[in-house]
């Protein structure tokens, strides 16, 4: 491996652990702090809000972490895939593929990219390449995506729990409103024509008889 390659690896490691860094403790000290992402992941289904968000952040800043010194490098890419499952499946896969519209691409990203990282380990320089520790290949992405697989299956048949959607209550019958037109107007809605009311006809002056004629 050159030291282009290396120096990527390095790059890569830093970028995603960065980030990952970032958002556990967005999760913890940003806006609504550790209240408001146990009301955030409850309402995505999960029961235990206060302890997912404790173990959001446990799980984003110590993998974030590990994945910078380039330490346990396939367990921190395992933890970063699982994260990035569950918010994918909960929370963005409903929105479509987009990340514009909240969708998913951008978990998928980050995903890919740590089982890339999986597959090609941490580089030489990186703490696991000191320590001797060599797990990567076929047997780094295996262990990558097979624990996120477990630990993600374990999470959500554990503590996933979504409401059930509540059904559209059938609409009331309206009440019939007051018919403001005239009996005339009613009818020609119907297509009826309108009939003008009877009226006795005004009586016609009886003509006066000739006079007759003068004599």
């Amino acid at each position: 491996m050159s030291d282009a390659d290396v120096a990527v690896l390095l790059l890569v490691r830093v970028v995603v652990g960065l980030i990952m860094i970032l958002h556990g403790l967005n999760h913890w000290r940003g806006g609504g702090r550790i209240e408001g992402t146990a009301r955030w992941f409850t309402g995505l289904g999960l029961r235990q809000g206060v302890l997912q968000a404790w173990a959001s952040v446990v799980t984003e800043v110590g993998a974030g972490a590990l994945l910078v010194l380039g330490l346990l490098t396939p367990l921190a890419c395992a933890a970063v895939i699982s994260v990035m499952l569950v918010a994918g499946l909960l929370a963005h896969r409903p929105n479509g593929f987009f990340v514009f519209k909240d969708g998913y691409e951008y978990v998928l990203t980050l995903a890919v990219v740590a089982l890339a990282l999986a597959v090609l380990g941490p580089g030489r320089w990186s703490v696991d390449h000191a320590a001797g520790i060599d797990l990567t290949g076929w047997t780094g992405g295996a262990v990558a995506l097979g624990v996120a697989v477990m630990v993600t299956g374990g999470l959500l048949g554990t503590f996933w729990r979504p409401e059930p959607k509540a059904e559209a209550e059938p609409e009331a019958d309206a009440e019939p409103e007051a018919d403001a037109h005239s009996e005339a107007d009613a009818e020609s809605e119907l297509g009826a024509e309108p009939q003008s009311p009877v009226t006795d006809p005004a009586p016609q002056p009886t003509p006066a008889p000739l006079d007759q004629e003068a004599r």
